[in-house]
């Protein structure tokens, strides 16, 4: 159901990181339908801050679309900002993303999504929206090798600082889902994708690179396999979490807890994935197709903090959220390349 459009008696939806690659998506399918959203993004220089600026400017297009440009390691700033919007439900998707530039600047990765994320739940905690919805990443899971990887099971092996805090992110909301009430789901995204990603990641390089000639590095010699989901259909999981809030499990057994429920709090970390594994060639192969030109491979070795397969079980998901991801790569790369070429004004 969608919410009223007003901003300032509660009815909104604050979503952080709504300049950024997945937060642009869902505010942009919320105001779609309706709603009022409040965006938090600070446009740091991660990543091109120009792209960033694209997005917002689609953003604000909309008269239902208000911006807050913060920083959500200020304390002060985000409370205040809670105190003024008074959101119904809230959406964290900003972080400092990445896992290879964890080793480079772990400070950043705390300030980021540790620090950041209790002045989330310290805003829920003042104003009570009856709905938090925040990211993980399927990077927990970590030296797990059981795949497909799946909620029940434990993900308490991650092996980079990023994954780290996203780990400790899921245990922060439990604690205040606990104490005060607010329901909470935590969504372990699986090598997202699509129109407007971002620069940093592989999709996004790799076509920057065959157009420019240069040849593109393919680490873990292009054997890698990795669960691609389309960006469209984690959006379709978040609208879903939106409209449906988590509950306590009734069936919880503290003598054989379940890790991905709770029995004391309204709380669940859910999948969010394609259900597909896709070796890194294939991935190539498809983005040669559709730009119709070969890749120069320098094939190389894994990097710190990879894992070789990933796979989402999302069973689980489908269950409680009616989640059914349905775009495959062919079609997906071929909308990435087709927003890419357009937003570059290659044809």
């Amino acid at each position: 159901m969608a919410r009223r459009s007003e901003t300032n008696d509660g009815m909104a939806t604050l979503v952080t990181g709504s300049a950024g690659f997945i937060g642009f998506h869902l505010a942009r399918r919320l105001l779609a339908r309706g709603e009022a959203v409040v965006g938090l993004d600070d446009l740091n220089s991660y990543y091109d801050p120009s792209l960033k600026a694209a997005r917002l400017a689609h953003l604000e297009q909309s008269r239902g679309y208000r911006h807050a440009k913060l920083d959500l390691a200020d304390k002060d700033g985000v409370a205040a900002l809670f105190a003024e919007v008074r959101p119904e439900v809230v959406v964290n998707l900003a972080a400092q993303a990445g896992v290879r530039y964890s080793l480079e600047s772990p400070r950043t990765y705390v300030d980021s999504n540790v620090v950041g994320f209790l002045n989330i739940l310290e805003g829920c905690r003042a104003v009570q929206p009856k709905n938090l919805v925040f990211a993980s990443t399927s990077s927990v899971y970590g030296a797990n090798g059981n795949l497909p990887f799946n909620v029940h099971n434990g993900a308490n092996h991650p092996i980079t600082l990023y994954a780290a805090t996203k780990l400790a992110n899921e245990a922060m909301a439990h604690s205040y889902s606990h104490l005060f009430g607010i329901p909470a789901t935590g969504f372990r995204f699986f090598t997202v994708y699509g129109p407007w990603g971002r620069p940093d990641m592989a999709l996004f390089k790799f076509t920057e690179a065959i157009l420019a000639g240069r040849p593109i590095d393919v680490y873990g010699e292009g054997k890698m396999q990795r669960d691609f989901t389309y960006v469209e259909d984690i959006v379709d999981g978040l609208v879903a979490a939106i409209d449906q809030p988590a509950l306590v499990n009734a069936n919880w057994d503290p003598q054989h807890p379940d890790p991905a429920t709770s029995g004391v709090a309204p709380w669940r970390v859910l999948n969010l994935g394609n259900s597909n594994r896709v070796e890194l060639m294939r991935y190539i192969q498809v983005l040669e197709e559709k730009l119709g030109r070969k890749a120069e491979l320098n094939l190389m070795p894994m990097q710190p903090g990879d894992v070789a397969r990933t796979e989402a079980d999302v069973e689980e998901t489908r269950a409680a959220l009616g989640y059914a991801p349905s775009t495959p790569i062919e079609v997906g790369v071929g909308r990435f390349v087709d927003w890419y070429l357009d937003y570059h004004g290659l044809r």
